[in-house]
Formats: C-alpha cells, structure tokens, sequence
C-alpha cells in the first residue's frame, strides 16, 4: 500500500519532477505534486508524494527530513487526511440582505 508524504517549505520554482526525483533515490515514487496557485502557477510552498510501500516512506521521512532541495531546507511529514473547512463563514448576525438597508445611524 503506498504511503502519502507532506513535503513543506518548498522554494516556489520547484517543480514535480524535482520531487520525484529526490525522493526515488529511496524507493520508487507512485506520484509527487507541487501545490500551485490557480491564478499565478506559482508553487505555494508545498507539496505531495506517494512512495509505493511504507517501508520506502518511513525511510524517506527519516532521511529527507532536514535535507535541501533548490536551496531550500525541507519538511518532510506523513500526510494527514483533510478535514472538512467548513465553507464560508458568515458573521454572528447570520448575514445576507434582510432588507432594510443594513446601516444605522
């Protein structure tokens, strides 16, 4: 079963491919991907990568942990699964057009 890593503090022009390849050196990687900004393409400082087994994704973490990639010190972690935001969040009086014109004076 292939085990999911958090990678962190990722210089910005680090790219899948790099993350595949600092992490294949310590077994094969079934995917790596760079966090982007859907506007501007840019990396957002983090990153993902599946290692097949979890033999190869505990090394990985003790290994690559610290270590740097493009000049950058890295974090490497276990993913955790993401919990549910919420949605938007609205102000204590519920929000929304209540008619009325919504100032006071």
């Amino acid at each position: 079963m292939a085990k999911k890593l958090y990678v962190g503090n990722l210089s910005s022009d680090v790219t899948d491919e790099d993350l595949k390849t600092h992490f294949s050196a310590l077994g094969n990687v079934a995917s790596a991907t760079v966090i982007r900004d859907k506007l501007t393409g840019m990396g957002k400082g983090f990153g993902f990568v599946e290692m097949e087994t979890d033999a190869a994704a505990g090394e990985a973490i003790g290994k690559l942990n610290g270590t740097s990639l493009r000049g950058k010190t890295i974090v490497v972690n276990e993913a955790r699964p993401r919990t549910d935001q919420g949605g938007p969040r609205r102000d204590s009086r519920g929000g929304g057009f209540r008619g009325g014109g919504g100032r006071r004076f």
